[in-house]
């Protein structure tokens, strides 16, 4: 290997993240330090200068690729009741699929949850508690229409974060823009939720159909 160009410390390590980001995304966490060494152009050596273990350098893609693209105004601009329900959920899942559409970002998570990796259960662990909850006290608050459990919300945020999983791990073909996808699928699961309240998606029961139909019966034969 020829010898690494001289870097400054701060550079040679963002070197190394990057190449790192690369590598987990297109051949998963079964990369070994000499490949993710290889990737950046450096000796393995150099890279062991820099972080201890193939697993301190993931905890650091996992900082940055996930935690990172994760903003805390979100949750505030969430919790604004002066913009109507389906507007607030609408606009957190814009910039949150803004945020994770990537090949990068969805790729490695479904590596490290094939390889079992803790990165991937504590992402989840942060999406439910920092993001799903917040936006089931937002939904339960809202007149007319029921609250829904926890997997509802899973049910929600995983519709529409399967967008980008046709994209980038199957390479299917999905809209340029998901805005319009978010915005019908948005409408549905509230609409899902205000039915049961409203009675107007329960038919009438077996019991009381016979019923009616006797008393039309011995209505046409007064």
């Amino acid at each position: 290997m020829a010898r690494p160009r001289r870097l400054e410390p701060e550079a040679r390590r963002e070197q190394i993240i990057e190449a790192a980001i690369g590598t987990f995304a297109e051949v998963g966490f079964g990369a070994t330090t000499r490949d993710l060494a290889q990737r950046a152009g450096i000796t393995q050596a150099l890279l062991y200068r820099y972080f201890a273990s193939k697993s301190d350098l993931a905890e650091t893609v996992f900082e940055r690729v996930f935690l990172g693209r994760l903003s805390p105004h979100w949750i505030a601009e969430l919790r604004d009741r002066r913009v109507p329900l389906h507007g607030r959920l609408c606009r957190f899942y814009r910039q949150y699929t803004a945020a994770i559409f990537t090949y990068e970002w969805l790729r490695i998570f479904m590596w490290a949850g094939l390889a079992g990796e803790a990165l991937n259960r504590r992402y989840l662990g942060h999406v439910e508690d920092r993001l799903l909850a917040p936006m089931r006290d937002e939904i339960a608050a809202e007149p007319g229409i029921a609250a829904p459990d926890m997997e509802a919300m899973w049910a929600l945020h995983g519709g529409i974060v399967y967008i980008g999983i046709r994209r980038h791990i199957y390479g299917l073909e999905t809209p340029a823009e998901p805005g319009p996808a978010i915005e019908a699928t948005v409408a549905r699961f509230l609409a899902g939720l205000a039915a049961p309240l409203s009675g107007a998606a329960a038919p009438p029961s077996r019991a009381a159909r016979p019923a009616a139909g006797r008393s039309a019966r011995a209505s046409s034969r007064r």
